[in-house]
């Protein structure tokens, strides 16, 4: 028997934007860069004052599941922003999400080896498909429907049978679409029928008009997962946590403290502070508000249309007669000075969309809109 091929990784999504990043850099001004969701509004102040208090006692290593103040601090949250109860010792604390949601397959399929399937939205972050490809597991795109929830109803009985684990992602990425408290009760009582962990990535459920967590459908077998990422403009800090089933956050745990899966104490004393504090996240939804309805309304002049749901992070675009696909757009917005991402980086379902993260500041937008605007005449 020949030995399987060594794997190769594909290129990373984002380095595909290359020609159009330098088409886009080239313009007075260089590129509104709209295509990765990375923020750029600056750091609360309660945040860098809380990292900076921590630094000298950030000589030994920090506690892996996540300091009690941390854990406090995120299960405070919860019970403020959705009415849920989750006891500390069901929250984890983890290096930014991504790498949570790149593992989490590994980890799982670890625990229940008879199980080898990821179920993800065949609209979604590209990492949901990359960590099941990176645990041998296989990847089964789950149709979504004409608002970009979930089809469960689409699942083949054979991949429900074999899987492991079902994402879901709501407020979604890259669509902001956003589940209501039922539809996430339903999505859980479909998995838990099935004995399928259900893993939910919140991670802008605070951009959201009506805030809802698997959460609040109970604690068995589902986690939720969130970061300050976005919230709280921490990207580069790299701070996260997941909480839900007590069983599974005490598994994920201590396999992740045998992999030094750490976040520095100074982050995760940021991390404390910012979830403390809901004043900075009003200032920031209010930023994510304000752009979202200047570029909804300037990109309409243009006959691109938002048609997706109503969280304020991105907006996921489409020509208003269907006449484009995402890279015919992201080109004629390139040609602009405006770079976005084409939708099939999100799924082939994506193809004909592209998606405009709401990062970069007004006055940028503002410029994006009035070189499009030239353009067009």
């Amino acid at each position: 028997m020949l030995p399987a091929p060594a794997f190769v990784p594909p290129p990373y999504p984002y380095e595909r934007l290359d020609a159009l990043k330098r088409l886009a850099e080239s313009l007075p001004g260089g590129a509104v860069d709209c295509s990765v969701g990375t923020p750029t509004d600056p750091v609360p102040e309660v945040v860098l004052r809380a990292a900076s208090g921590a630094l000298a006692s950030s000589m030994g290593y920090p506690a892996s599941a996540g300091s009690e103040e941390l854990r406090h601090a995120a299960a405070g949250w919860l019970a403020r922003r959705f009415g849920v109860t989750v006891p500390v010792e069901a929250i984890g604390a983890c290096v930014g999400t991504k790498e949570l949601v790149a593992l989490l397959p590994h980890l799982l399929r670890r625990r229940d080896p008879r199980r080898d399937t990821v179920l993800y939205p065949a609209v979604s972050y590209p990492t949901y498909e990359m960590g099941a490809v990176l645990a041998g597991c296989r990847a089964v795109a789950v149709p979504v429907d004409h608002a970009w929830h979930l089809d469960l109803d689409a699942v083949a009985e054979e991949d429900a049978r074999r899987a492991l684990l079902l994402w879901v992602n709501e407020p979604g990425n890259p669509t902001s679409s956003v589940a209501d408290a039922a539809t996430l009760a339903r999505t859980a009582a479909w998995a838990r029928e099935r004995g399928v962990v259900v893993a939910s990535d919140e991670c802008y459920v605070e951009f959201a008009p009506r805030p809802a967590t698997v959460l609040a459908a109970g604690l068995d077998g589902v986690l939720a997962v969130h970061s300050c990422s976005k919230r709280s403009n921490m990207a580069g800090m790299r701070v996260g946590f997941y909480a839900g089933d007590p069983d599974l956050v005490a598994y994920l745990v201590d396999t992740r403290r045998h992999a030094g899966l750490m976040v520095p104490g100074a982050m995760q004393a940021a991390a404390a502070a910012a979830l403390a504090d809901d004043e900075h996240v009003a200032v920031q939804r209010a930023r994510y508000e304000e752009r979202r309805a200047l570029l909804e309304n300037g990109l309409a002049r243009h006959g691109l249309v938002h048609d997706g749901g109503p969280a304020c992070f991105y907006l996921w675009l489409r020509a208003e007669h269907g006449a484009d696909d995402g890279w015919e757009i992201a080109g004629r917005l390139a040609h602009a000075g405006t770079l976005v991402a084409p939708g099939d980086l999100y799924g082939a379902a994506g193809a004909d969309h592209v998606r405009l993260a709401l990062v970069q500041p007004t006055e940028r937008l503002e410029l994006a809109l009035e070189r499009l605007d030239e353009l067009g005449r």
